[in-house]
């Protein structure tokens, strides 16, 4: 390892040396590299002439409050097995981020099964992910289709839908005009959308159909976004009528919003979870992050916060809120909460759901009035990331 380690974009050479690098260092063939080439941003780290490390960078919006903010979705980053154990992936991480921060990106998400060394970096996760899975028996027999209509296909209206859906929770992307092609060539989707007659459609579902290693098939659902109850209820039965040929339905990752439509509508609960690694935040930006965001239109305060930086120093802030607007400018008032970067990430997402949860978190604060101000001001809508980059 004598030569000298750069960094640079990759040109189409290093974009094929790197998949076969991801292909290695993965131990299996990683698609997306390939996919993603016309819309992703990729960085290696080159060593004379091999690329030893890198990652691809996309930069998309994401709902915050209602709002869009810019956010750098790191993904399929690796480092050479022969490099590893040298902190390459620490300087690889900084310029995976350096081209995306230039052009507007103010926060950052990733999902990672590293996330202990994702949380050194500055990324916490605001919500637990699950992958549930349920007998579709049983879904057959507790829900109904009332007088839902199922349509196959995407259409315009559904795409709009599902724009206005991710809306009214905080972390979904806005997703660009490419996504929805990549991930159904990638996953091979079928998407079915349901209305009841005469009526918009008010619920979109996509899944894919895998030949059951024994018998019958596999059913994954990928999207689940339903405008109320009755309308998820009627999606759950249509899942239900796939019971001759899958046993089960899974719900991928992080697919199923967190609302308790299956607890509630389950007459056995016979539901299974598994736990997920999480996707991670991280503000990069704090003032554009605070200023792009949404906020309750009702509220209006101004309250002193510290947060500590990279060096553990802690710098003082006014946050001030009004009419569904923010900004956080630095001020010599003493804070009366104080947040880590961590810490704000999950504040920020709206993951602390009260303050009993925020100081458990290990959110310092001298005022409960206070803590309970800046808790109200992101729990208006709930964090959830249905999606995978």
């Amino acid at each position: 390892m004598n030569q000298q380690l750069t960094f640079a974009p990759a040109d189409d050479g290093r974009w094929e040396q790197y998949d076969q690098l991801a292909t290695r260092a993965y131990g299996h063939p990683i698609g997306d590299i390939t996919h993603l080439r016309e819309h992703a941003d990729l960085q290696v780290a080159v060593r004379g002439s091999r690329v030893v490390a890198g990652g691809l960078g996309i930069l998309v919006d994401q709902f915050f409050g209602g709002a869009p903010v810019p956010s750098a979705c790191l993904g399929d980053g690796c480092v050479a097995p022969e490099e590893r154990g040298e902190h390459l992936a620490t300087d690889m991480t900084a310029e995976l981020l350096r081209p995306l921060t230039e052009r507007g990106a103010v926060i950052s998400t990733i999902s990672t099964s590293s996330t202990g060394y994702a949380r050194r970096l500055g990324w916490e996760a605001p919500t637990n992910v699950l992958a549930w899975a349920v007998a579709t028996d049983d879904l057959k027999r507790s829900f109904t289709t009332d007088d839902f209509e199922v349509e196959h296909g995407l259409t315009d209206e559904a795409e709009a839908l599902q724009r206005d859906f991710a809306r009214q929770w905080n972390g979904p992307v806005h997703r660009p005009t490419w996504w929805t092609r990549w991930k159904r060539d990638k996953n091979n989707l079928t998407t079915y959308c349901f209305a009841r007659p005469g009526h918009p459609t008010a619920g979109l579902l996509s899944l894919t159909t895998k030949r059951h290693e024994r018998h019958g098939t596999s059913l994954t659902v990928h999207d689940f976004w339903a405008a109320d109850q009755p309308t998820a209820a009627a999606m759950l039965a249509f899942l239900g009528r796939h019971n001759t040929r899958a046993r089960t339905i899974t719900f991928r990752r992080g697919t199923l919003p967190p609302y308790p439509t299956l607890l509630h509508g389950l007459r056995h609960h016979r539901t299974t979870a598994e736990a997920w690694h999480p996707w991670m935040l991280r503000i990069l930006d704090i003032p554009e992050a605070i200023r792009l965001r949404g906020w309750p239109d009702d509220l209006t305060t101004a309250v002193p916060i510290e947060i500590e930086n990279e060096d553990a120093d802690r710098g003082r802030w006014m946050l001030q809120i009004k009419a569904g607007t923010a900004e956080i400018v630095p001020t010599h008032v003493q804070g009366e909460v104080t947040f880590t970067r961590r810490q704000l990430a999950v504040w920020y997402a709206g993951g602390y759901r009260s303050t009993t949860s925020a100081r458990m978190a290990g959110v310092h604060a001298e005022s409960e009035k206070t803590l309970t101000t800046l808790v109200r001001s992101t729990t208006q809508f709930e964090p959830w990331l249905p999606d995978h980059f």
